[in-house]
């Protein structure tokens, strides 16, 4: 985890947002659709740049409405806060539940750098043999979005009804695609059940719409996420509880945290004031209005 505050930097720079012209239409021919998303990706690709970004976090957040949508595709009621609830109050011996497991898949496969050792982690129904010979299979894509759709395309032709692996691997042939590190979530949130049927150009086009729908919402949600993080790192130095910093660096690493989660710095009851204390400050946010088991973030 990184220790380290991210640098302030001056609050008049602009954020990176996509411009008018790369966004896709639907009355778009396939190329101008490509170029669109090429666009899109691009600016994407200079915003995960910037220092003041807080990566894991965002990857995190973008982690939570990709297993949204990948419940959604399945059929179940599941929604944000009870994905939330799932991963971040499991007590150990306890079982997730099936949306839980999905959203725990997710944040586990974007959390570690790529490669198919951390993806099977994150995958424990697919060997590290099967996800190295799914991503390296050959490829005639021209485009990142278009790779994605080729490992989509086979891993549904080998697992049927697997579409959250499905995602994920794409994301993961994505990422590897344009030279990322981690995966980070463009796809999932916008590809439909309808799109996940199609082969061929039909789901290279799909997923070239996807991707700068994708990319539009991952720079909105790094711009809001960045200047959130510049508010908390600005009053990280008023806090004076002991371990109150390695809290904050939680924070900033993760979609939401309970106060159990920060024991490892502070006590119970000072962990709770922290929380409380972040939230007066208007820092942090209570995330599910309860008014017990209650989970924190930016």
């Amino acid at each position: 985890m990184n220790t380290a505050p991210p640098p302030l930097r001056d609050p008049q720079e602009p954020p990176v947002t996509l411009p008018v012209w790369a966004r896709a239409q639907r009355s778009q021919t396939p190329e101008e659709t490509v170029f669109a998303a090429g666009a899109a990706l691009s600016v994407l690709h200079l915003a995960l740049q910037r220092p003041d970004l807080p990566q894991a976090l965002l990857r995190d957040r973008l982690a939570l409405a990709a297993a949204e949508a990948c419940t959604v595709l399945a059929g179940r009621p599941e929604r944000a806060s009870d994905l939330r609830d799932a991963l971040h109050l499991l007590r150990p011996g306890d079982h997730p539940g099936p949306a839980g497991e999905v959203h725990m898949a997710w944040h586990e496969a974007l959390a570690r750098p790529l490669s198919p050792k951390a993806l099977a982690g994150a995958l424990p129904d697919c060997s590290e043999v099967e996800i190295a010979g799914w991503l390296a299979a050959p490829s005639h894509a021209a485009t990142p979005p278009a790779r994605a759709a080729e490992v989509i395309e086979t891993v549904l032709a080998a697992r049927p009804r697997a579409e959250a692996t499905a995602l994920i691997l794409a994301e993961a042939a994505l990422a590897e695609a344009l030279g990322w590190r981690h995966a980070v979530p463009v796809l999932a949130s916008e590809l439909s059940a309808r799109d996940l049927r199609r082969t061929g150009a039909d789901l290279r086009h799909a997923c070239h719409m996807a991707a700068v729908a994708g990319a539009d919402t991952a720079l909105r949600l790094a711009a809001d996420l960045t200047r959130r993080a510049m508010r908390l790192a600005a009053v990280a130095p008023r806090l004076r509880a002991k371990g109150a910093q390695p809290a904050v660096d939680l924070f900033l690493s993760r979609d939401a945290v309970s106060p159990a989660a920060l024991r490892a710095y502070l006590s119970d009851r000072a962990a709770r004031r922290l929380c409380d204390r972040l939230v007066s400050l208007g820092v942090v946010r209570e995330l599910t209005g309860r008014d017990s088991f209650r989970l924190y973030g930016l």
